[in-house]
């Protein structure tokens, strides 16, 4: 059998990703978070802000979960959350009112450019399908897909549901 060109899977992963992007709304909610400790120098933008022990981060719809959380501030505002865990774990809702549903290794999720890096052993997953593979780079406010193996055994991974839900259940 032979591989479909990688201009089609791009144009497949793109069909299933829909044009809807992540909750609109969300981007101006207040960012909620907690964690076991913190270390955290309130005053000064330049200074790390390192969260330790079950981090639960909630911005409007999207819900974070992972044991550590690095937050880079800038002009007041955190710019970049970088997040490890076994597995971290993110949620969020779309305009559309559909769940996406992530996790991997580690997430680099950057607030300027609303773009999500996932990175070992990855999942993305809506209603209307799945994506898996080393390294996941979700863009919210598109909803674009790009994804990617380490370039040997490991392979990208698609899976796309009918419409009417049917064959959801099945194997593959």
């Amino acid at each position: 059998m032979t591989r479909p060109p990688a201009s089609l899977i791009a144009l497949l992963l793109l069909a299933a990703a829909g044009s809807a992007g992540a909750r609109s709304s969300d981007r101006n909610q207040p960012m909620d978070v907690d964690a076991a400790s913190s270390d955290c120098n309130i005053g000064n933008d330049a200074a790390p802000c390192l969260l330790r022990g079950d981090v639960r981060i909630v911005q409007g719809t999207l819900k974070i979960n992972a044991a550590t959380a690095d937050l880079k501030r800038a002009g007041g505002d955190i710019q970049r959350v970088l997040l490890t865990g076994g597995p971290v774990r993110m949620e969020q809702q779309l305009d559309s009112g559909e769940l996406v549903r992530a996790n991997s290794s580690t997430v680099d999720y950057s607030l300027r450019t609303d773009t999500v890096v996932f990175t070992g052993n990855a999942t993305l997953s809506k209603p209307d399908g799945s994506v898996s593979g080393e390294r996941i780079v979700y863009n919210m406010a598109t909803g674009q897909i790009q994804a990617g193996g380490n370039g040997t055994s490991e392979r990208v991974k698609l899976r796309f549901l009918p419409k009417n839900g049917a064959g959801a259940k099945g194997g593959g």
